[in-house]
């Protein structure tokens, strides 16, 4: 609920400063590591947005695969199964993408 409330603040915030009437769409980038369940993300910011100028506007998500860069080789790949060891050189692998959680665009009249 927390998460859903924040988005709709941001977009609020948004709308506010460029005098927007209606919210009609929030894009949103979510990484395969943020945590986030997307059907209880979607139920919640249809409940808050009700009765504002988000009121009806879509939800768009998009997801971020898990993506790390071995420390020893430098060498990137997408990481399954939370396997964070390089299976080139046996190094650490180190996040690059996949923990993001923002709001990417806002479509507002």
């Amino acid at each position: 609920m927390s998460i859903a409330n924040g988005i709709l603040d941001i977009a609020r915030d948004y709308a506010a400063k460029n005098e927007a009437t209606r919210i009609s769409r929030v894009a949103l980038l979510i990484g395969e590591m943020a945590g986030v369940e997307e059907e209880s993300l979607r139920f919640c910011w249809e409940s808050l947005a009700r009765g504002t100028l988000a009121d009806g506007a879509e939800l768009l998500i998009s997801r971020v695969p898990l993506v790390a860069r071995c420390d020893s080789c430098g060498k990137e790949k997408r990481i399954e199964h939370y396997n964070f060891i390089c299976p080139c050189c046996g190094g650490t692998m180190l996040t690059v993408s996949g923990r993001e959680l923002r709001v990417d665009y806002i479509d507002m009249e």
